[in-house]
């Protein structure tokens, strides 16, 4: 990271994170759309019994807020880019604006959470957009939650807030670290390995 006032590499972040983010949403949003006007056709995205995105898609768990989970992403990633920008034009937010959009984070990442858990534990799938929106989505809660406290928006203890601008140099060493830990309980749950190779 660069300075507390114009946190430029996060904002790069935020903004590449939620392109990423928003094309994975997009592409389930199409792969809705095509279930709907052909029911009993596989998705683009099946490749196999394990790896896809049709079980989950049409899971009570792929619509649990009463229409396709796609939705929340499509509008939801809008809000990095849109700050990133921000920030990279030169924005400074007050503290209510940074607590608001840590809550934001930590639904996206308590959602994340739970849908790895259905998808690996109740539904044995992997979808392949839903590992993309995964992947941007860890960091992305590392990155905020981080800065949120390394700049006092969220009241903290000096040591902590020097400590969360400490961390921040980690976030790519605290983002393999759970993705291995994801993958990890995948293999043991699903057997990813033998099913592929």
């Amino acid at each position: 990271m660069q300075s507390r006032t114009r946190p430029t590499v996060m904002a790069v972040w935020l903004v590449i994170a939620g392109a990423v983010g928003w094309w994975a949403a997009f592409q389930l949003t199409l792969e809705k759309f095509h279930a709907y006007e052909n029911p009993g056709s596989a998705a683009s995205c099946d490749f196999s019994p394990l790896v896809q995105c049709s079980k989950n898609l049409d899971s009570w768990q792929g619509s649990v807020f009463g229409f396709p989970n796609p939705l929340i992403g499509l509008g939801a990633w809008v809000a990095p880019i849109v700050v990133g920008i921000a920030i990279l034009a030169g924005a400074r937010f007050a503290r209510w604006f940074w607590c608001a959009f840590e809550a934001g984070m930590i639904f996206a990442i308590g959602f994340v959470i739970w849908l790895i858990s259905q998808s690996i534990f109740v539904l044995g799938t992997l979808c392949p957009w839903c590992m993309v929106t995964w992947a941007v989505t860890i960091p992305s809660f590392y990155v905020v939650t981080l800065h949120v406290l390394r700049i006092g928006a969220v009241p903290a203890p000096s040591s902590i807030r020097r400590g969360a601008g400490s961390l921040m140099s980690w976030v790519p060493v605290l983002t393999v670290a759970t993705y291995a830990v994801v993958a990890t309980i995948a293999q043991l749950r699903l057997d990813v390995l033998g099913a592929l190779f």
